[in-house]
């Protein structure tokens, strides 16, 4: 029975008050990373009928998903990844992944690559809904215009034909086939349509024809090889007619295949020279199936090419869109090498010259592809072996027009400016627009200078940005008469808030109109339509981006031509300047008027997947508390939603996300997000971890999912362990980058810790790379954080400045003087600069316990940086301790590794804000003699 003075409380408290209570929602913790799903991959049929997507978690198996547009399911299947519709809309092919723990267990076994777990294919027929499955495929191509598959399995078949032979003549052809597959695999090449299917064994490469009608492929045969259906040589299988031909016979090396657009030509490089020949250049050769073989356009040392030049085996060869012309690569022989020469009696050294082009360390980074560097030319195959050569050594880099039938290529050089790359971090370009008839060169800008120019889709235009004028220029390669495109429109096509020590960026290009009649250009808010002949501009959106602060931003769907059609609907995504909203607007590429908003609102957008043929979208739409899902619609008024994703997360305590806004000391408007947990009370107090790398804000609509971090904060796992997580944007002052975070993010601290809610005694800060940087200055400047965490900081700018940044090979230099560090001036010029911004100079004054990561293969922030800020806060008796995970780049990659940083992270913060107990590795340490067994992540008894 209920006591009467419970009754009475029952009775008080309401009908309800018996009814069970929700079960609190539980806190994150490093045990649910794995089951965290995202929407991958994703495609729309040609017709707008059908939708494909993965969903995937970050660790384990994904699922490929088949739907109609209207959420229709069709079929799910386990482990689909690299998913296409085939252009008639009648098949979707994909492969299909080895299971997760199968490939963990393989690994653990040390199995050798060819022993590993295979991927399967699938082909779906989303008529009947019928999916068939094909084992240990290695690759797959689809026709681009039809349903013609090829691909290449690593287990060789039994052709079709041989399928009711006798059993002991299918096994010895079998285990023929299988010799081959020694030196090649066997490629299978399917008609989805009529179900024809024709297999050949010992294949290296293939290509598919783009209507699909021809597919060309390369034999190796084995050495041994007694089966006279298998010859070396490159084959062309011809799928109307059911027949095969040898375009070229003899063992070799086949790349580069290549078809014209209508799989009535073939083109391809070869080299045929004995295995023990010490120089093996290429040969460039053509078909059009009239004969019996390819023809030899141009080999070692044919008429027109350089002494010692060949077409390279590394150039892509690519048709015309008419056919008529054939571009391909050449280079110079390669240096045979020395095989006199005895390994351990040779030097091995690298040798460093001031007139050297780039540094040694950004030539060792670049070597394979130096070693691979061919240079542009032109046959033209039905004039006989006629070929133009493009580039060379001084005009290396060119581009050909979207339809590239175009008369001239664009080629740009910065030969014999690239020295100063190392301070400048860019060099000064000309540009040259290349003949492809005659070789002639045509100089864009006769000085160098520093621009950015692309060619028109037609080859009409050459456009460029030129940083010095921060105007948009036009050539016309019809007059040759160069015009300033933006000049007259009044506003600034280049950051209007850029705070580095460099020239603004430009908004840049959106797009072109059909038939190269004009491009649109964005600025800060708005785009404009300019006609690139007179320079004629109008704003495209009306001025309705500046006047309410709204950025405008086009990007072509790439499912579609590479140009706006001149009465094309432009589906423009839109983000609110001053409350971070996104969502989309629309407006004809004709139409006079105002753009049309179809939706705006506390979401946060994907680029736009249109239907080739049909106008129907899909995309992903997230906010905080709102995964990112995909969704379908026509005009953003009905839109259908394809995944539901993450349903989870219903369970943990989740986090919500808002605006903040404060002023300096020095009166600058600043803004900053606040994350708080979902269960936030105000009649709490909070411990608050600060999180910065430059301006973050923009992303308040992004959907953060719980995932084991690289070097950041994991904002989720915080707000949901009951912290509060600021990031605070930064603005800069040009030589005072460390004063400059102290202004934007001590304030904002500051400001936060007015409210009650905040636990002002327990503010940590944490940072990585720049941030990391940010993080060791700012405990040089304030003792107002109870525990900070640096990851590759950067502590001494004096010694920092001359180093490499290894993944690139490029000196630091550009980045002081010009980019993100923000200097402004040589270490010379400005020495005060670089010591007063530098932690190092002001460690004594550090009363902040400190973690630092610092990785010793770290490409970007040279890793003695965090060695030299712990040993100088140890030799000062200051609580500091360093990670350094082996073999580990500036961000972490190996997840094993982001797991430990994780768990190290939170337990560091929740000892110094939260007052849990020390882990081991802080209290004690971890012993070199104990590494790998153990990490010492338990509570220490001390």
């Amino acid at each position: 029975m209920i006591k009467p003075f419970l009754f009475l409380l029952v009775c008080l408290a309401g009908p309800g008050a018996l009814r069970a209570q929700p079960t609190p929602k539980k806190p994150l913790d490093h045990t649910v990373y794995d089951q965290w799903q995202s929407v991958g991959r994703q495609r729309i049929s040609n017709n707008g009928k059908y939708v494909l997507f993965e969903v995937k978690p970050q660790q384990g198996d994904g699922t490929l998903y088949l739907k109609t547009v209207a959420g229709r399911a069709l079929r799910q299947v386990s482990r689909g990844d690299s998913a296409l519709f085939t252009a008639d809309a009648k098949f979707a092919v994909f492969a299909i992944k080895p299971r997760y723990q199968d490939v963990r267990q393989a690994k653990i076994k040390k199995k050798k690559p060819d022993q590993m777990p295979k991927d399967s294919l699938g082909v779906f027929a989303l008529g009947p809904g019928q999916l068939t499955k094909y084992a240990d495929v290695k690759s797959f191509r689809l026709a681009e215009e039809a349903s013609v598959l090829a691909f290449l399995a690593s287990k060789p078949a039994v052709k079709d034909s041989l399928k009711k032979a006798p059993a002991d003549t299918v096994k010895k052809i079998t285990d023929r086939l299988l010799q081959t597959n020694k030196e090649g695999a066997q490629l299978t090449v399917l008609n989805l349509l009529t179900g024809r299917r024709r297999t050949f064994g010992a294949v290296t490469d293939y290509q598919v024809s783009k209507p699909g009608n021809k597919v060309a492929f390369a034999v190796a045969a084995p050495k041994g090889n007694k089966d006279p259906e298998i010859k070396s040589g490159l084959f062309v299988y011809d799928l109307a007619a059911n027949s095969v031909r040898q375009v070229s016979a003899g063992k070799g090396v086949y790349k580069n295949l290549a078809f014209d657009d209508a799989g009535q030509q073939l083109a391809f490089t070869a080299e045929k020279h004995p295995e023990k020949a010490l120089v093996k250049p290429f040969s460039l050769y053509y078909s059009d199936f009239r004969g019996d073989s390819a023809r030899l356009v141009l080999g070692p040392g044919g008429a027109g090419l350089k002494k010692g030049w060949s077409p390279s085996g590394f150039g892509k060869v690519l048709f015309s869109d008419n056919g008529e012309k054939l571009f391909f690569g050449t280079a110079a022989d390669p240096i045979p090498q020395d095989t006199t020469l005895v390994d351990f009696e040779t030097a091995k050294l690298d040798v460093w010259n001031y007139k050297d082009d780039y540094l040694q360390p950004m030539q060792l980074k670049t070597l394979k592809k130096d070693l691979q560097r061919n240079y542009l030319a032109v046959a033209y195959p039905r004039q006989g072996n006629k070929f133009v050569q493009l580039e060379d050594e001084y005009l290396r880099d060119s581009f050909t027009a979207e339809k590239n039938n175009a008369e001239y290529v664009l080629a740009v050089t910065d030969t014999a400016k690239r020295v100063s790359m190392q301070w400048e971090g860019t060099t000064l370009k000309q540009a040259y627009l290349v003949s492809t008839r005659t070789g002639e060169r045509i100089a864009i800008n006769p000085k160098a200078a520093k621009s950015r120019f692309q060619l028109s889709p037609l080859g009409r235009y050459v456009v460029w940005y030129d940083y010095a004028s921060k105007n948009w220029f036009s050539f016309a390669v019809a007059t040759r008469k160069t015009t300033n495109l933006t000049a007259k429109t009044g506003v600034a096509m280049a950051d209007e808030e850029n705070d580095s020590p460099d020239d603004a960026q430009p908004y840049g290009i959106a797009a072109w109109a059909k038939d190269d009649a004009a491009l649109l250009v964005h600025d800060r808010y708005d785009l404009w339509k300019i006609d690139p002949k007179t320079g004629a501009a109008t704003n495209f959106t009306g001025g309705l981006g500046r006047r309410g602060k709204l950025i405008f931003r086009y990007r072509m769907a790439a499912e579609k031509q590479k140009f706006v059609e001149p009465k094309e609907d432009l589906m423009l995504l839109v983000q609110d300047e001053t409350t971070k909203q996104w969502g989309y607007y629309k407006k004809n590429l004709a139409s006079a008027g105002a753009p049309q908003r179809l939706a705006l609102g506390p979401y946060g957008y994907s680029p736009l997947m249109q239907a080739k043929n049909a106008d129907v979208y899909i995309y992903t739409k997230a906010n905080v508390a709102q995964p990112a899902d995909l969704y379908a619609s026509r005009d953003f008024q009905h839109e259908t939603k394809l995944s539901s994703i993450n349903a989870q997360q219903k369970d943990y305590n989740w986090f919500t996300a808002e605006l903040t806004h404060w002023t300096t000391p020095k009166g600058y408007a600043a803004t900053g997000v606040l994350y708080k947990p979902e269960n936030f009370d105000p009649a709490k107090k909070y411990p608050m971890v600060v999180y910065f790398y430059e301006k973050l804000s923009d992303g308040l609509y992004k959907y953060t999912a719980p995932a084991p971090t690289p070097s950041r904060l994991d904002i989720a796992l915080f707000a949901s362990n009951g912290y509060l997580v600021f990031t605070p944007d930064i603005s800069y002052t040009i030589g005072e980058p460390g004063p400059s975070a102290v202004e934007f993010v001590n304030s904002g601290v500051e400001a936060l810790k007015k409210n009650a809610w905040v636990d002002g005694a327990h503010v940590g800060i944490q940072g990585q790379s720049w941030g990391g940087y940010q993080v060791a200055y700012l405990i040089t400047q304030t003792n107002m954080y109870a525990a900070a965490w640096a990851g590759a900081p950067v502590v001494n700018m004096t010694s920092a400045y001359g180093g490499i940044r290894w993944e690139s090979g490029m000196s630091r230099q550009f980045q002081y003087e010009h980019t993100q560090s923000r200097i402004g001036g040589t270490l010379w010029e400005k020495p005060e600069a670089y010591i007063r911004n530098s932690p190092l100079f002001a460690l004594p004054k550090v009363q902040t316990p400190v973690v630092i990561m610092s990785n010793d293969a770290d490409g970007a922030v040279p890793w003695y940086q965090g060695i030299e800020m712990f040993t100088d806060l140890r030799r000062l008796g200051k609580p500091v301790w360093l990670l350094q995970y082996n073999g580990e780049a500036h961000n972490l990659v190996k997840r094993e590794n982001r797991k430990d940083i994780s768990i190290r992270e939170l337990q560091f913060f929740d000892h110094y804000l939260k007052g849990a107990p020390a882990p081991v590795w802080l209290e004690k340490g971890v012993p070199a003699v104990e590494k790998g067994r153990n990490w010492g992540l338990e509570a220490s008894t001390k």
